[in-house]
């Protein structure tokens, strides 16, 4: 597929996108991968059933496509709700909180990418993830740290988040056909895929089978690798092995309200190939913000300690107890008793938190993006050949999965 050459944007510490290695080139230091013309602007035609597994950000984006191009298609869900891994709470704060993906780590324009309409970033209210306020904490000591770590980063990779806003809402709107809705099956945990014969044939948990001629399978990396999904013939071996390559790390994120903001913008502890662990103000930027809302994001073997705990209840207070610890009790004084616990890493139909792109070799992301017998595609970030991350990366593999199975 051609792509627009590329002219630099971001031309930060002077370091020109082509000549960076691979790990450096993500987000908006992948900008010349973007496809041109967008994906969203082929038209296609196709008289056979499209089948789509799963309707998070991916597979929303897969039935825009084909919901634009008139071709048969409906989706199954294995949960009662749309969004995936993306979700928001308009109830807990006196703003849209992200109970799943949070950050945009790209410039603003790649909203307009997804959407499909230029200058549709200029209609909507960002802010920028610059830290100011930065401390570290070992598991004995506080410390207070300079931010420059932090500009340094944001220079070179800068981030965002919606101020009024959510990633879900964004999605939902702006990517989500407006009767998609209309197309789901929920509550239909796919068993089977066998795609040995002429058609692919779909078997959900009640029994029920769904036939297509192809069929996009936009799950998470751990629902694929845990075996949940059988499928015939088997999944190839390269594909197997690229699946195991990939660090998707269980874990989960916790939003706790307090009365008074006693911490900084930012608490590390740790992060890694292992998993990460930091405290961050959810309501950094969000406006007009009220309410002090401390996230917690915690995953891989950081995560294993509160795994081992019995209740919800409990992770709530050995996290006060972490950050009484910090904060001579003040976290315990100040705790409003409202919580919400997103726990993505236990979860049956996602059995992980995210994929870090930067962390995925070249060959792996061919290989788990390779479709099986013209009859099998696959979408989600870590499939995303634009080296996009997160959001971005899994909406744009949805628009590609329909772009290669088209071709």
């Amino acid at each position: 597929m051609p792509h627009k050459k590329f002219e630099p944007r971001l031309n930060i510490m002077g370091i020109p996108s082509f000549s960076k290695p691979w790990f450096f080139r993500w987000g908006s230091r992948a900008e010349e991968l973007l496809p041109e013309p967008s994906l969203l602007e082929q038209n296609y035609q196709y008289d056979g059933k499209v089948l789509i597994i799963g309707a998070g950000a991916s597979g929303l984006a897969a039935a825009r496509v084909l919901k634009k191009n008139k071709i048969d298609f409906s989706i199954i869900e294995a949960t009662d709700r749309l969004g995936g891994r993306l979700k928001e709470d308009t109830d807990f704060a006196n703003f849209p909180v992200d109970q799943g993906a949070e950050w945009i780590h790209n410039l603003p324009g790649i909203l307009d990418v997804l959407n499909g309409s230029p200058g549709k970033a200029e209609e909507i209210d960002l802010v920028r993830q610059w830290m100011k306020e930065t401390a570290s904490w070992n598991g004995s000591q506080l410390k207070e740290t300079s931010n420059f770590k932090f500009e340094l980063v944001h220079r070179f990779f800068p981030e965002y988040k919606f101020k009024k806003s959510t990633w879900y809402e964004f999605v939902t709107k702006n990517v989500a056909d407006d009767d998609v809705q209309d197309r789901i099956q929920f509550n239909a945990p796919v068993t089977e895929i066998d795609y040995s014969g002429t058609n692919v044939v779909v078997t959900t948990a009640d029994g029920q089978k769904h036939e297509a001629d192809k069929v996009i399978v936009t799950v998470s990396v751990g629902v694929l690798r845990s075996g949940n999904i059988k499928f015939v013939p088997n999944l190839p071996e390269e594909k197997q092995k690229a699946l195991e390559d990939v660090h998707f790390h269980k874990g989960f994120k916790l939003g706790l309200k307090f009365s008074t903001k006693f911490y900084p913008d930012i608490i590390e502890e740790k992060m890694g190939i292992t998993g990460e662990k930091g405290f961050y103000d959810m309501a950094f930027g969000k406006g007009p913000a009220a309410d002090n809302v401390l996230g917690l994001l915690c995953t891989g073997e950081l995560a294993e300690p509160y795994y081992d705990l019995a209740s919800e209840g409990d992770i709530v207070k050995a996290v006060l107890g972490e950050l009484d610890a910090m904060y001579d009790g003040e976290a315990t004084r100040s705790f409003q008793g409202d919580y919400w616990l997103e726990d993505w890493g236990r979860k049956e139909f996602t059995q992980g938190t995210y994929v870090e792109g930067f962390r995925i070799s070249k060959s792996t992301v061919a290989s788990l993006a390779q479709p099986l017998e013209r009859k099998i595609y696959f979408a989600g970030e870590a499939t995303d050949t634009y080296q996009q991350m997160g959001v971005p990366g899994a909406v744009l593999s949805g628009y590609k999965a329909v772009s290669d199975m088209m071709a």
